[in-house]
């Protein structure tokens, strides 16, 4: 039995991929909120005697960049130059980020150290049984953050640096986790730029934000946040709902990720479905991430709306098979598609 047409059709365009993620180079304007995320790693075998709580027994910890300042990374580490914008406070998180973006290489200039601002530091314990064969989970989450407004004066002359690099860039990334970088004025003048310069523009937006994110040409849900938002429209149609932000939005594209659903891709008149390849979808933690990545990468290759969805898809795999890398790379996305590709052949033999 051999693969079908659309099998082959398939196959060809991964392999494809997968050739041209390796050879991919380009600029990327990034403009966010910057974090620093901790993880803390261990067991928890039993129950605190004085609360329902579990006990966690550390075997390690780490830390790594976050919210943007994770995009950023991820661009880097499949072959585009991250140029990005935003603030981190005048403490020993933000200087662990802006030390840590240097040695990927990522340009830091258009970042503010704020002085007496706290950087915004998110810490999550994951932790397993140890005497199960089983993958670890999140059990809790506690987060630093300073919510007070940056002061005009910084805001003005981040958005200003940004915008004034975005005729010489490839793609512009806009990342907003409501921290207050990414403004209803900063947004628009972002994307008017980016229109004036015809460079695509990618949005990673809060719900209650959307309106800072019309005439982007891609915008990425979590399927949650669709669900969500169909609810708030009175609608019982998810599809119908997505085409409905598109026009109100003016958005060309809404990619939504869904876990072991695989990703879904709305246009005005499309919709275009790529199914989840993984037996055991797990980690979600950095998937909004990977796919802004391979979004980016999909623009910047000038890809058709269906292998931009491969790509996302491949790049969301590689986030859920459980291994704990949150960071994407290109070997890990060629490989991702590779293996894809391979699965479609020895499931026709």
């Amino acid at each position: 039995m051999g693969m079908s047409d659309i099998q082959h059709e398939t196959h060809d365009r991964l392999m494809n991929l997968q050739t041209k993620i390796k050879n991919i180079s380009g600029d990327v304007v990034l403009v966010g909120d910057i974090m620093l995320d901790r993880y803390i790693h261990g067991y928890a075998n039993n129950l605190n005697s004085r609360a329902p709580v579990p006990v966690l027994k550390e075997t390690h910890r780490h830390s790594d960049v976050g919210a943007a300042a994770h995009v950023a990374r991820g661009l880097e580490n499949i072959g585009l130059d991250a140029i990005l914008f935003g603030v981190v406070g005048d403490d020993l998180a933000g200087s662990e980020i802006i030390d840590a973006l240097e040695e990927e290489e990522v340009e830091c200039d258009g970042i503010a150290i704020i002085e007496d601002r706290i950087t915004t530091v998110k810490t999550r314990l994951i932790a397993g049984r140890e005497y199960l064969i089983s993958n670890q989970q999140l059990v809790l989450r506690w987060d630093i953050e300073d919510d007070a407004a940056i002061s005009s004066t910084a805001h003005n002359a981040i958005i200003e640096s940004a915008v004034n690099r975005i005729a010489k860039s490839d793609v512009v990334v806009i990342s907003d986790y409501g921290q207050g970088v990414v403004t209803d004025e900063g947004a628009a003048k972002l994307i008017t730029a980016a229109k004036h310069a015809s460079v695509p523009v990618i949005c990673d937006p809060k719900l209650t934000g959307l309106h800072r994110t019309k005439g982007a040409d891609w915008v990425i849900f979590q399927t949650r946040g669709l669900d969500l938002m169909a609810k708030r429209m009175a609608s019982n149609d998810s599809s119908q709902a997505a085409k409905m932000l598109i026009q109100e939005n003016k958005w060309k594209n809404l990619m939504v990720l869904q876990g072991e659903n695989g990703v879904t891709i709305y246009t005005e008149d499309d919709v275009v479905s790529i199914p989840c390849t993984l037996s055991e979808p797990r980690g979600v933690i950095g998937i909004i991430d990977a796919a802004a990545v391979a979004v980016a990468a999909g623009v910047r290759l000038k890809l058709e709306v269906t292998d931009i969805g491969h790509l996302a898809n491949a790049a969301c795999e590689c986030i859920m098979s459980g291994t704990q890398k949150f960071t994407l790379t290109s070997d890990d996305l060629a490989n991702r598609l590779g293996e894809v590709a391979w699965s479609l052949q020895i499931s026709q033999r």
